[in-house]
């Protein structure tokens, strides 16, 4: 059986988005009480950084880590060193206290590029990167996922993710194909991929080979129709409740666990939320979500 997690993304804590958050302890505790058996660090320093205290914080709860988010700048050939750096520093946090299955997400500084992220959900290709851009991106992938390797013992997927210079299914092929997929895969995250333009079960398919982490993340179109009839930007987006409860949207999550299924998928899923700071009732959505997998059996 799929093991299920929450993050702290669905409590509000989500990376490049400021404003008041909700405590590590809450946010740990609400994971526990609504069902779920692990959770995602959360950016750096939101929980404890020594691996006794975290190591307390989740086993009082019952808690396996299981992965972390670092936000990276493959774009840049001069931030490589310092993106390799900070993974590196997770990763070893994420071995004492996950063991060696944790891995190190990938994501490019989401909603840091002023056009990506005012086209997010509509991104079109010649807003991509050129050709020794993407050299620079896919060789920083593989340089930090080498030394994480090396360094930490972890293996690291990368995020597709809206608002970033990896957005669409044919961006996130390319750096797939640039790649070494001995030490990278990826996160197939089921409402990015839909706000993307992707079809999630087709997603799965295509990437079997590289899928070694899922978020289960829940699209509302109608939102995301009037996000391209508006021109809204990424984070107006997900304010607006893009990224909707479990079941609420347009993901079809019971064909997503049977592709799952038929590419053998033993890992996690992650349960992802994404919404902003002091947004929503997250606890409220979380025992929503959980209620909605275990009805299709998860």
């Amino acid at each position: 059986m799929l093991k299920i997690a929450n993050a702290p993304c669905s409590w509000g804590v989500i990376e490049g988005i400021e404003g008041e958050r909700y405590d590590y302890v809450r946010v740990l505790n609400e994971i526990a009480a609504t069902g779920y058996i692990g959770t995602e660090l959360g950016d750096w320093g939101f929980m404890p950084t020594d691996p006794a205290a975290l190591t307390n914080e989740l086993s009082s709860r019952r808690l396996d880590l299981l992965a972390s988010w670092v936000s990276v700048k493959l774009h840049d050939a001069s931030q490589h060193q310092q993106s390799a750096d900070d993974c590196v520093r997770t990763a070893k946090l994420l071995a004492a206290v996950g063991g060696s299955n944790t891995l190190i997400v990938l994501g490019n500084d989401p909603y840091a590029d002023p056009m990506r992220t005012r086209h997010a959900g509509r991104v079109t290709p010649e807003m991509g990167m050129s050709g020794e851009q993407w050299k620079v991106f896919a060789k920083g992938a593989d340089y930090v996922a080498r030394r994480v390797m090396d360094e930490a013992g972890l293996r690291t997927v990368f995020h597709h993710h809206v608002g970033t210079w990896i957005e669409t299914p044919a961006e996130t092929q390319r750096l797939m194909d640039m790649t070494n997929p001995d030490i990278l895969g990826m996160v197939f995250d089921t409402g990015h991929w839909r706000f993307a333009g992707g079809d999630e079960v087709q997603g799965v398919q295509q990437f079997k080979d590289r899928i070694w982490h899922v978020h289960f993340k829940d699209h509302e179109p109608n939102v995301a129709r009037q996000s391209r009839e508006n021109g809204w930007d990424g984070p107006t987006s997900v304010g607006h409740g893009v990224f909707c409860e479990l079941g609420r949207g347009d993901v079809r999550f019971s064909a997503v666990r049977d592709a799952l299924k038929q590419i053998g998928y033993d890992g996690w899923i992650v349960v992802e939320q994404d919404v902003l700071p002091g947004m929503g009732t997250p606890r409220e959505s979380a025992q929503r979500n959980r209620d909605y997998l275990k009805s299709l059996g998860l």
